[in-house]
């Protein structure tokens, strides 16, 4: 906007510089003419849209025509929800997808890391953070990995890593892998210890809890 001759002033003129839908069909018509005689090749690019549930039914109305150009990008999305409700819809559906533009898509399925893989990245992620780790704390973070979560492990490396500078050590041992685990909750024993504690907390919103807790301890 600000190259034009009027420069800001276009704002209070209603003319903010935007590319009026008839140049837009002049230049894809243009390009279309280039590329038959072989003039331009058409290289399409890539739209990636992480928590796509997150979108509501209007934008995948939107996604589902513009696919249909044949100019569109190659869109790869990416979610973690299951059956969910689709955002601006009572209806459930996939992912939170609607099922035409679900029915678009190439699925590709994932599946949970192995052990062996959750050692190579604790492996790999120790290399980038310049982690000098022991082979049996190694070990034992890679079985917290697959006991919690690899997020979890990995927010450990750091941590222990702090443990061990303070003690003065060259390496993180078992030990200090032992402690920040301690230190640091993961989700499930996060959850337990608030269920068993749930009572003893400003608003109680779990009904029940504190009495099966006090009947259980009896």
């Amino acid at each position: 906007m600000n190259f034009r001759t009027q420069g800001f002033l276009a704002l209070f003129t209603g003319d903010t510089g935007e590319i009026r839908s008839e140049v837009r069909e002049q230049i894809d018509s243009k390009v279309s003419e280039w590329k038959e005689e072989g003039k331009a090749e058409i290289i399409p690019g890539v739209l990636f849209i992480d928590e796509v549930h997150m979108l509501d039914i209007e934008c995948f109305s939107f996604l589902n025509r513009a696919l249909e150009n044949e100019m569109a990008p190659i869109l790869v999305i990416a979610t973690n929800r299951g059956i969910t409700t689709i955002r601006g819809t009572n209806y459930r559906s996939p992912h939170g997808i609607p099922a035409d533009f679900l029915d678009r898509l190439l699925i590709i399925t994932t599946q949970p890391y192995t052990e062996e893989e959750i050692g190579k990245i604790i492996e790999i992620r120790c290399e980038e953070e310049d982690v000098e780790m022991s082979k049996d704390a190694k070990l034992l973070l890679t079985k917290i990995g697959v006991e919690t979560s690899l997020r979890y492990a990995i927010h450990l490396i750091t941590s222990a890593a702090l443990v061990s500078l303070k003690r003065k050590g060259k390496m993180v041992e078992m030990e200090d892998i032992s402690r920040v685990y301690q230190l640091f909750l993961d989700v499930k024993r996060s959850t337990q210890y608030l269920m068993e504690y749930q009572n003893q907390y400003m608003f109680n919103e779990v009904p029940g809890v504190g009495e099966e807790v006090e009947s259980m301890q009896s």
